[in-house]
């Protein structure tokens, strides 16, 4: 009888009757439904969150799963080769562009004194219709003159940086946390509050060694899979 009660859910998904983030009947409202016991209710969610259909959470009961992006974090990370990869839909809305003093955070990562000219990007990424994660890049402002009005022009961050003469940069190292989300990033990501943002926090250097670029992302973690990404050996003279 859980096949029955697994292929009505799967149609109603594929039908679109369910859709991405929907909440499933409880429980116990299936179990009336389909007049069955709750072993039977529970072995055909189990069945659906191993294909990959729902995903269930103690306590807060089960939801359709949202179609994920393989996000792969290697020594070049761009995020808009990564969707042009998948080959997904893919836009950045600029929230912010402005010029701010250097926190003793940011001044300590780009080793400036407190205070200094940071200029801060703010950016959402909207993947195949549907908001995905929320970035802030950091540079410092001495050394990307004009960034403002080249990226207004490009709106891309690695070509406005070829434009002021920084052709080529890469990631050094990159910190991935979990937390809940807060009501903004919910309102902003068109997310539920039971679902957890992935946080990242990626400095990137030039070839020479010298800083570019500070990063911090926050995905939805059910729209991003993570992937790290070793770079492959190359063989010695």
């Amino acid at each position: 009888m859980w096949r029955s009660i697994a292929a009505d859910i799967e149609r109603d998904i594929r039908l679109r009757v369910l859709n991405a983030g929907d909440r499933l009947p409880s429980e116990h409202a299936l179990v009336r439904k389909y007049f069955v016991t709750r072993h039977a209710v529970r072995t055909a969610l189990a069945h659906l969150g191993e294909r990959g259909l729902i995903e269930s959470t103690q306590g807060r009961g089960s939801y359709v799963r949202r179609p994920t992006l393989p996000y792969y974090i290697q020594r070049r990370t761009r995020f808009s080769e990564i969707v042009e990869g998948a080959s997904a839909t893919h836009e950045n809305q600029t929230i912010s562009i402005d010029s701010i003093p250097a926190s003793h955070h940011l001044a300590a990562i780009f080793n400036v004194r407190p205070g200094t000219a940071i200029l801060r990007l703010e950016r959402l990424a909207i993947v195949n219709d549907q908001p995905t994660g929320i970035s802030r890049h950091h540079f410092l402002g001495a050394r990307v003159p004009g960034f403002t009005e080249a990226y207004q022009r490009r709106r891309s961050i690695t070509a406005t940086l070829c434009d002021l003469g920084i052709l080529d940069y890469v990631r050094v190292q990159t910190r991935i946390h979990a937390r809940a989300p807060t009501a903004e990033e919910c309102a902003l990501l068109a997310m539920p509050h039971h679902v957890p943002i992935i946080t990242t926090q990626a400095i990137n250097h030039d070839l020479d060694g010298r800083i570019v670029e500070y990063g911090e992302s926050r995905f939805a973690s059910d729209r991003i899979d993570l992937v790290i990404m070793s770079e492959p050996e190359t063989s010695q003279p």
